[in-house]
C-alpha cells in the first residue's frame, strides 16, 4: 500500500440463513454507496467510497439466507480478526425460542472482535445473538418489540428498551443495537454520521428518502400475552378476560372466577403471565382500542368507552403510555398507511380514501 492510499474503516456484515436479504443487502447498498453516489446524482462524477464493506459468516462458502436468496460471504469469521465495526444483521428465531446454543462460531467471532475494539451493532433480532453472547448484560437495548417476553424470561440483566428503534450502550457506546428490520435505516445513517461526518449523512438520507423514525417502536408494538398452558386456572382467567375485558372491576371478577382473594390471585397471575392483572387487561384494552382507531370512524370518546373506560383522560393518559402516542395522533399515523397520498380517481380513489 502506498503512502497515499487511505484505509477505508470496515464494516462487517455479519450474516447467516435466517438472515433477511432486505437487511443484509440493504446495508451493503447504502454504506457501499456513501462517498460515491451523491457526487456522481448531483454533479455528474462519482466520488470516492467511504467504507470496506464485506460480508461474513460462519463460513465462505455460499448458502441461501430466508427467501432463498443466495449469500456470497467475502469471508468466515475465522478469517477476521479485526475490523471497525460488526453488524450482526437479524436472524429470524420464534418469538418462544430463545437462541441458546445457537451461532456457537459467530459468538466467539464477536466476541473477539469487540475486545480488539471493534463497534458492535445489530439490527431486530440481532439483539439476541449479542444477548446470547452476554455482551448485553447490564445494558439497555433495543430489539423487536416481539421479542420483550423473551428477554424478560431468557435475558433478565438486558433491560430491553421496546419504544426505541436504536439504542447507544457500553463503554464508549460500542454497542448499538437497532429496533424491528427496517430500522437497519437507522443504524446506517448513524454510522455514517459517526465515522463520515452529518453533511455525508444527509447526503446520504436524501437519496434513498431515509426519515427519521422519531416515534420509536411503541405505536407498531403489538400486546399479545401467550395464554397460559401449565396453570389451568390462569389459563381460565385468560380466556374469561379476552372476552370481558369491557367489564366493569375485571380484577375482581377474574379473582372471584378463581375462587381466590385478590392479593393471592394477583401473584398467581404475575407468576404464570408476568403481567400484574391490571396491567394484562389495560394491555388488552389498548390493543381493542387500537383496532378501533384503525378500522372505524368512531370518536375517541366512543372508543374509550367501548373498551371500558369511562375517564376520557384517564384513557388518553393510558394509551400514550402503551403505544407512544396520543389516540388522536395513532389515527392519524396509520390513516396514512390505509389512505396514502396518492394520484388516484374513480372507485379506487374512494375506496382509499375510505
Amino acid at each position: 500500500m502506498s503512502a497515499s492510499e487511505t484505509v477505508l474503516p470496515r464494516i462487517c456484515l455479519l450474516a447467516a440463513s435466517e438472515t433477511s436479504p432486505s437487511v443484509l443487502y440493504g446495508l451493503f447498498d447504502v454504506l457501499t454507496s456513501v462517498g460515491i453516489l451523491y457526487p456522481e446524482m448531483t454533479a455528474g462524477k462519482p466520488g470516492d467510497a467511504a467504507f470496506d464493506v464485506k460480508v461474513v459468516a460462519a463460513v465462505s462458502s455460499p448458502f441461501r439466507c430466508y427467501g432463498n436468496i443466495v449469500v456470497e460471504p467475502d469471508y468466515s469469521v475465522d478469517e477476521v480478526d479485526e475490523t471497525d465495526v460488526v453488524i450482526v444483521c437479524d436472524m429470524y428465531q420464534p418469538a418462544d425460542k430463545p437462541p441458546h446454543g445457537r451461532y456457537r462460531r459467530e459468538i466467539d467471532w464477536i466476541k473477539r472482535t469487540h475486545s480488539n475494539g471493534a463497534i458492535i451493532a445489530s439490527v431486530c433480532s440481532g439483539s439476541l445473538v449479542l444477548a446470547e453472547a452476554g455482551l448485553l448484560d447490564g445494558l439497555e437495548a433495543a430489539g423487536h418489540w416481539c421479542y420483550r417476553d423473551m428477554f424478560r424470561d431468557h435475558y433478565p440483566a438486558v433491560r430491553m428498551r421496546e419504544n426505541l428503534t436504536l439504542c447507544l450502550a457500553g463503554e464508549h457506546r460500542r454497542i448499538v443495537t437497532a429496533g424491528a428490520v427496517s430500522a437497519w435505516q437507522e443504524l446506517a445513517v448513524y454510522l455514517i454520521k459517526r465515522f463520515c461526518g452529518p453533511e455525508k449523512a444527509i447526503q446520504t438520507a436524501k437519496i434513498f428518502l431515509f426519515s427519521e423514525q422519531s416515534d420509536g417502536q411503541l405505536p407498531y408494538a403489538v400486546t399479545t400475552p401467550r395464554i397460559q398452558k401449565s396453570d389451568a386456572v390462569i389459563r381460565d382467567a385468560q380466556m374469561w378476560i379476552a372476552d370481558n375485558y369491557d367489564c366493569t372491576n375485571p380484577v375482581a371478577s377474574m379473582a372471584a372466577r378463581a375462587r381466590m382473594n385478590s392479593r393471592t390471585f394477583a401473584r398467581r397471575f404475575r407468576a404464570a403471565t408476568g403481567y400484574q392483572p391490571i396491567e394484562y387487561v389495560h394491555a388488552l384494552r389498548v390493543e381493542e382500542a387500537k383496532q378501533l382507531l384503525e378500522t372505524t370512524a368512531l370518536s375517541v370518546e366512543d372508543v374509550a368507552h367501548a373498551v371500558g373506560y369511562e375517564d376520557l383522560a384517564a384513557f388518553g393518559r393510558l394509551f400514550k403510555r402503551k403505544s407512544g402516542l396520543t389516540p388522536a395522533a395513532y389515527r392519524r399515523k396509520f390513516a396514512r398507511i390505509v389512505a396514502p397520498r396518492l394520484s388516484a380517481s374513480g372507485s379506487h380513489a374512494a375506496s382509499l380514501a375510505r
